[in-house]
């Protein structure tokens, strides 16, 4: 039975010790019956100690945390729940500086630990495209050139320059889900290549004056807000929904991260896009719900990469 739980306070109190973290994990891991993680056999054979397994077919040994975000992890799974909690449950994020007192780890764990569980954020969940009204938005991730020392500013970086800023993309759902990419450049071809995959043709787009939306009307009711005369709500024609969702946003970043660079930015857009597509879900179901995405190992290397 998956067990619920409300708060911090009272998770901590459901999980007492590392062996009923781990059967939790696999109770939802396994909530369809065993597997092994090597082959994906239904043969599993379970060890007294009630932490190892093995395969009837493969014969490999492993653990419920083999082919998890939490493989090779030294770190308790009740510090990993910790983090967990705090990641899905704070509006803006966490710091990992902040993580680690929480957690009493170092630093560089807490920003590994926070890194792992961005990348589970985005694995498996989220595919389905979005239909219905649809609001597009594109916004610039990056310091502004009046806020740096003089010889780190740079000319020519005003309006939609990408020199110093990342260009993401947002597509948000009326009433549901919401999909942050992070983007090469802003070309026509680049940013419908974008919304084709993701949003189901034939439904309502609004988004602003931005001549790379042109080839949306081919396969949407496309419908634009002309900012660039002033015009930003006509009726329901308007882009206030995403462009709210940017605020929250970039208030993250400036008021806990402060600082996000363009190799690890699509990270921080997972995290920010599985909170908001959860938001309907109880401070207990969105880490019950990350727990059953954890499939997947990723290395120090690869993020780092």
């Amino acid at each position: 039975m998956i067990k619920q739980f409300a708060s911090l306070y009272e998770m901590m109190g459901t999980f007492p010790d590392e062996q009923s973290c781990i059967d939790h994990l696999r109770s939802i891991r396994w909530k369809s019956g065993a597997y092994c993680p090597h082959c994906g056999a239904n043969k599993v054979y379970h060890f007294t100690d009630n932490r190892n397994h093995k395969c009837g077919i493969c014969l490999r040994r492993f653990s419920i945390k083999v082919g998890t975000i939490f493989e090779d992890s030294k770190i308790s799974l009740r510090k990993w729940f910790m983090a967990i909690y705090l990641i899905t449950s704070h509006k803006k994020g966490i710091a990992s500086t902040q993580l680690a007192k929480d957690i009493k780890v170092t630093q560089k764990t807490a920003w590994f630990m926070l890194q792992r569980l961005r990348f589970a954020t985005e694995t498996k969940s989220f595919r389905e495209p979005l239909t219905g009204q649809i609001e597009i938005d594109e916004t610039y991730i990056g310091g502004k050139e009046k806020n740096k020392h003089a010889w780190k500013k740079k000319e020519g970086t005003q309006g939609r320059s990408t020199k110093t800023k990342a260009i993401v993309i947002g597509m948000i759902e009326r009433g549901g889900e919401i999909r942050v990419k992070k983007l090469p450049d802003g070309k026509t071809s680049t940013v419908s290549k974008q919304v084709f995959s993701n949003v189901k043709e034939g439904s309502r787009v609004i988004t602003d004056d931005f001549k790379s939306y042109g080839l949306l009307a081919s396969k949407y009711k496309h419908e634009v807000v002309t900012h660039s005369v002033g015009e930003y709500s006509v009726g329901d024609r308007h882009t206030n929904t995403i462009e709210g969702v940017w605020s929250l946003l970039k208030r993250g970043i400036i008021g806990i991260y402060h600082h996000v660079s363009p190799k690890h930015l699509p990270f921080y857009l997972h995290e920010f896009a599985y909170r908001y597509n959860t938001i309907g879900l109880t401070e207990g179901q969105r880490v019950n719900a990350l727990l059953g995405q954890c499939g997947g190992r990723i290395t120090y290397k690869e993020v780092i990469a």
